[in-house]
């Protein structure tokens, strides 16, 4: 006698499983481009020589910081400049030295002039008018009577 069958019954499982994998690598797939697209440039080209000049570039920090005044840095947005002044001890030295504008978001910004003020109290001005909107770090490295001072200060422009 022929019993007759019962039909079978089919199990999704299988299925999901291979979805779930064909899902999983699709979406590591996404992030892997993802990843290679996404520009990692180096904050600057030359950063290991500057971590090397790092006990140099502290001591120089200290040394300004040890000044009798500071080296005042103040930014008018109305008159779209930046004036530099040394203090009274430094104003009777020979001054020279870089002012290197550093912009974070974009190193193509990055750009450095000369650092010479001049007159009474020792003062420089420059005009921001050609500075793109956003934040700035402006580092000012100067000798002044065979010693090296460093200031570093953010702007907003």
């Amino acid at each position: 006698m022929v019993t007759p069958t019962s039909p079978q019954k089919r199990t999704i499982w299988p299925y999901a499983i291979i979805a779930a994998f064909v899902l999983f690598a699709g979406y590591i797939g996404y992030m892997v481009q993802q990843a290679m697209r996404t520009n990692v440039d180096l904050v600057s080209t030359d950063y290991y020589e500057q971590e090397l000049a790092y006990q140099q570039r502290m001591e120089s920090v200290a040394r300004t910081a040890a000044l009798p005044a500071p080296v005042q840095v103040a930014y008018d947005a109305a008159a779209q400049r930046i004036t530099l002044e040394l203090p009274a001890a430094l104003a009777q030295q020979t001054v020279q030295g870089t002012l290197h504008f550093f912009r974070p978001s974009d190193q193509k910004l990055d750009f450095r002039l000369p650092f010479t003020p001049a007159g009474t109290p020792a003062r420089q001005q420059l005009s921001t008018s050609k500075l793109q909107p956003g934040l700035w770090r402006l580092r000012v490295e100067f000798t002044a009577g065979g010693q090296q001072y460093f200031l570093e200060k953010e702007l907003s422009i």
